[in-house]
């Protein structure tokens, strides 16, 4: 996969890249394996708007995702490589050997034709799946289950992997690519490999539609608005906000701690994410 430049016919051409999608063998994605896909526009069953300047976008279907990946002992072959406009990473249409079609997110390096499986004892190559406790450490992994069986919930985004950096009793001390490092138990499911599409986060969109075409509505600072609209709105000139960075009902919107102090979950996290990330 490499990143394509714009000819600077326009000004919203003259900084814009996108992927070559090289990477690609397949336009149309498999009928059987795709369901209709509702919007919210950021509304809650009720009606009200919880989530802000989301709303519009193009028109998708969504491609079901095998991320359990409990087709054990039965081998598959890549049929295609194929983009997904509900996710940063490709996907790989995988062809049973009886007789069933699945879409698997595609690692790096997965090509068509190459067989893949998922098992106790398989060989650690990329697209295979297996549980933690048989993951060599220091292996790339993705797709990685925080409750056994219940499908894959960590690291699923283009370009990522985790690694396996000691296996403590009965959990694996995985360190995610937040920086943070976390026990997950060793019976919890994985994939071998580093997502591909790495270079996603290096595409620039250029233009202002290109953000509405994903589903993205204009944001505005709140120092431009008038006083009646926004707490930090107002003033003479430019001002500078004079005052605590808050939302339009004043609540404070920066440095503030947005995890449960009392999660469950926080006895498996080992190290904190990277503060820089």
């Amino acid at each position: 996969m490499g990143i394509k430049a714009r000819k600077p016919t326009s000004p919203g051409q003259r900084h814009m890249t996108t992927s070559d999608f090289a990477d690609i063998t397949k336009s149309k994605p498999e009928k059987s394996l795709t369901t209709s896909l509702s919007k919210s526009g950021g509304r809650n069953s009720g009606g009200r708007m919880t989530s802000r300047r989301r709303g519009g976008g193009h028109k998708r279907r969504y491609r079901v995702i095998d991320f359990k990946r409990d087709k054990v002992d039965i081998p598959a072959k890549v049929a295609a490589i194929e983009y997904d406009p509900n996710r940063s990473a490709r996907i790989a249409l995988l062809h049973y050997a009886d007789g069933e079609k699945r879409y698997i997110l595609a690692p790096k390096g997965l090509v068509v034709g190459q067989q893949v499986v998922a098992g106790a004892n398989v060989e650690p190559k990329p697209g295979n799946a297996m549980s933690l406790e048989a993951v060599p450490p220091g292996m790339p992994i993705h797709n990685i289950e925080l409750v056994p069986g219940a499908g894959g919930r960590l690291v699923r985004g283009a370009g990522t992997a985790a690694t396996v950096t000691a296996k403590e009793g009965r959990f694996a001390l995985v360190n995610l690519p937040s920086g943070e490092v976390r026990k997950i138990n060793l019976a919890c499911g994985c994939t071998v490999g580093q997502l591909g599409n790495v270079e996603h986060s290096s595409i620039k969109l250029g233009k202002a539609g290109r953000s509405r075409w994903l589903g993205r509505r204009p944001k505005v600072r709140g120092m431009a608005m008038n006083p009646v609209a926004h707490p930090m709105g107002g003033g003479e000139g430019r001002a500078g906000g004079g005052r605590v960075p808050v939302s339009p009902w004043g609540k404070p919107s920066k440095g503030g701690k947005t995890r449960n102090k009392r999660a469950t979950s926080n006895k498996f996290i080992v190290r904190r994410r990277s503060k820089t990330r």
